[in-house]
């Protein structure tokens, strides 16, 4: 599916049910895709507990550029593709989720998106080497009001985020920024938060 934004075309991969429990949006890190593991991990378990799930490739990545540039016109799309999708899925909490720069995207837009939580995947709590430079606001923007689930690996050089600042903080052990092994952890986690919106759906 392609969907179009004020900041180029996003193409989206939908896995939908008859009738989805919630729905789940999940986007990639910088220069990635939404066929990393972890992704795709959290993916099968949420359509397991019968969510809607839409792996997004936001705009910059379709031109084919490897750095999404200002947040602003990324989250203005961002907000725009989640309008679209929720007239596909209808009437189901709306979920976002991301692995590194797409845990930035979906912290800053999550309140004005409407969602109900966010779950973060490897959030890139600063530079490497350079932890003046934190992205902590950036995650309390949904974090001071939803439930935002955090997976970080324990060699993480972008650092980890304060459990005290979101409400759940894992750490899956000798992993580094993109995660290698650890993917049945990293569902598991995530199934506990899922299944609460799957039950309410």
């Amino acid at each position: 599916m392609r969907i179009e934004t004020s900041a180029g075309p996003a193409e989206i991969e939908l896995d939908k049910p008859k009738a989805a429990r919630f729905l789940l949006l999940l986007t990639h890190g910088s220069g990635g895709g939404v066929e990393a593991k972890d992704l795709l991990a959290v993916r099968d378990r949420a359509v397991e507990l019968g969510g809607a799930v839409a792996r997004v490739v936001q705009p910059y990545r379709v031109a084919g550029r490897r750095a999404p540039g200002s947040t602003t016109p990324q989250d203005a799309a961002w907000l725009e593709i989640v309008g679209a999708l929720r007239k596909k899925v209808r009437a189901t909490p709306l979920i976002q989720g991301g692995r590194s720069n797409g845990a930035r995207v979906a912290c800053r837009t999550a309140v004005a998106a409407g969602a109900r939580g966010v779950l973060a995947l490897s959030f890139p709590l600063h530079p490497p080497g350079k932890p003046d430079k934190t992205r902590r606001d950036e995650l309390l923007a949904a974090s001071g009001t939803l439930d935002v689930v955090v997976i970080n690996g324990e060699k993480d050089p972008f650092g980890i985020p304060d459990p005290a600042d979101a409400a759940q903080v894992t750490i899956i052990a000798g992993q580094p920024h993109s995660f290698r092994t650890g993917f049945d952890l990293i569902a598991d986690t995530a199934e506990p938060w899922l299944r609460r919106w799957s039950e309410t759906g």
